[in-house]
């Protein structure tokens, strides 16, 4: 049984393409997934009839992606949840500081995810939590969670970020860090810059400048953990609140970062959807000083 379908119109560009040739370079859908919906029943359909990833398609057909259906094993728990944007194909949530987006292994019921999945529980859903981008748990804003397979794997092509933060010192013009993280050496989660890390790119320029600290906009080019709090800690300006990478816990209890706008080209409308989330209170109070 199949959890969704999607269905893809063939536009006269596409005429008397193949089915592989039309889901692969018009529709955006991955070698790996027309692989599994080959192997399922009626996974790939024209007049309710299956087709092959060889058969010929006409301008004005409709193609239609059975997609298996999901499980969704995460434990539901009820908890609040601030949703921003939500059609059948994703749902955007604005997160707040001190929640988990999903389980580990000291966090098992008290995530994004589990309060999702007894949202999913109660209206009959069953998709998988696929989240497009993740937070630390201390870190506020958007998080955006694909409903299925094709949907995640299109939006983690597309989605742009914006963060706000506010760092320790003045930085009084735009700038990028580029330099390699990787795990420090004896720790779990702590990252440090290091030429044998990741390639780590960070953009940022500052939107206000107050007497010690800075309200910076930073946009990730590579998206990796603890990317803005590590780089900035790198070059001496901290995060506020940040004390694993050497913030001052003066004015805030936690890092000062927030994801406040995220965008993408929607997969299936083809539309722009840009989502947008207020600064919280604990970081509007560094702003009104």
């Amino acid at each position: 049984m199949s959890s969704k379908s999607l269905r893809f119109t063939v536009p006269i560009e596409c005429d008397k393409a193949s089915v592989n040739t039309f889901l692969r370079k018009h529709c955006g859908v991955s070698a790996r997934m027309i692989t599994r919906l080959k192997r399922e029943k009626d996974g790939i359909l024209r007049d309710n009839k299956i087709l092959r990833t060889i058969d010929i398609l006409n301008s004005g057909d409709i193609v239609i992606l059975n997609l298996p259906e999901d499980k969704n094993e995460i434990i539901p728990v009820k908890g609040d949840l601030k949703i921003l944007f939500e059609d059948d194909y994703i749902i955007a949530l604005d997160k707040p500081d001190n929640v988990p987006v999903h389980p580990t292994k000291i966090h098992q019921e008290d995530t994004l995810a589990n309060f999702l999945a007894y949202r999913q529980k109660e209206r009959g859903e069953t998709y998988k939590f696929r989240s497009i981008n993740r937070l630390d748990k201390d870190t506020s804003g958007i998080v955006v969670v694909a409903k299925d397979r094709f949907t995640a794997s299109s939006l983690f092509k597309t989605v742009d970020k914006r963060y706000i933060a506010v760092c320790e010192g003045i930085i009084d013009s735009d700038g990028t860090i580029d330099k390699p993280i990787k795990l420090l050496e004896g720790h779990t989660i702590q990252r440090t810059c290091s030429e044998d890390g990741l390639k780590s790119v960070t953009h940022y320029k500052p939107v206000s400048l107050y007497k010690d600290y800075t309200l910076l906009e930073i946009k990730l080019e590579t998206g990796h953990t603890h990317q803005i709090r590590c780089h900035f800690s790198s070059v001496g300006h901290p995060l506020l609140g940040d004390d694993m990478y050497g913030g001052s816990l003066n004015l805030i209890k936690r890092q000062a970062l927030h994801c406040a706008l995220v965008s993408f080209v929607h997969p299936i409308t083809k539309e722009k959807v840009i989502l947008k989330s207020e600064l919280p209170e604990d970081i509007k109070m560094l702003t009104s000083k």
